[in-house]
């Protein structure tokens, strides 16, 4: 492969945000994580795992999300009793991992804030538009629509390195899924709650919930015409 190559497919790569109803063939998708299982890791450790859901176990926890998600609106909801509030403030309890609603750095958080900014303007979503923002915010924990829904688990004993090696591995994916014609989307979203995962999978609890992601192929929806800015790498000065 050629620089130029490399360089036109990692720019090809984008955040699908709406996908066909196409299943991704089990050998394509199969290449993908092969292709992923190459990428550099920390004395070899590879201290990560991967959790793939597909038809109905994809559906058993896109549903449980959507109750989760759901239930988080509905504390915010004035017409609710007292009593209501309460049982959709327990079904809506973070259970994640990590504190994947925490404040961020002010630096960071201005970034953030740029994107989405951006991206509901795109959308032309007004920001007190807040059932359209809360029907937007729904699609990320139902994965788009996507047909594969992704999990990355890391070794709670081995962070921050097993986080580092976990990255680097899904930044592999998402290029090799590129590679194969498959879109993508990290979903960090996904890690507010672990319970809905346990359902579905047998994960040892030394492994943590660091991040989702979805496959699959991107429809012609608007939204996917979307694109975030890519600032140069910030480096450090010279004393």
């Amino acid at each position: 492969m050629t620089t130029q190559t490399f360089e036109a497919l990692a720019k090809s790569r984008f955040s699908a945000r709406d996908f066909l109803n196409k299943p991704v063939d089990s050998k394509i998708l199969e290449t993908i994580l092969q292709t992923a299982a190459q990428s550099p890791s920390w004395s070899n450790t590879r201290g990560y795992m991967l959790a793939i859901a597909q038809g109905e176990r994809k559906q058993q926890l896109i549903d449980a999300y959507t109750q989760k998600c759901k239930a988080m609106f509905r504390t915010k909801d004035a017409t609710l009793s007292e009593e209501e509030r309460l049982i959709a403030q327990k079904m809506s309890q973070p259970d994640g991992d990590f504190p994947v609603m925490a404040p961020y750095p002010q630096s960071l958080k201005e970034r953030s804030a740029r994107l989405g900014l951006a991206l509901y303007k795109h959308l032309n979503i007004d920001r007190k538009d807040f059932p359209a923002r809360n029907a937007h915010t729904l699609r990320n924990f139902q994965a788009f629509g996507a047909p594969v829904m992704g999990f990355v688990l890391v070794r709670r004993d081995f962070l921050p390195f097993a986080a580092l090696d976990a990255g680097i591995m899904l930044q592999t994916l998402l290029l090799a899924a590129k590679e194969q014609g498959v879109d993508s989307c990290p979903l960090g979203v996904l890690a507010t709650w672990r319970s809905p995962l346990d359902e579905v999978f047998d994960i040892p609890t030394e492994y943590a919930l660091i991040t989702g992601f979805a496959l699959g192929y991107a429809s012609e929806a608007h939204v996917n015409a979307f694109r975030a800015e890519h600032p140069p790498i910030e480096l450090a000065q010279e004393k």
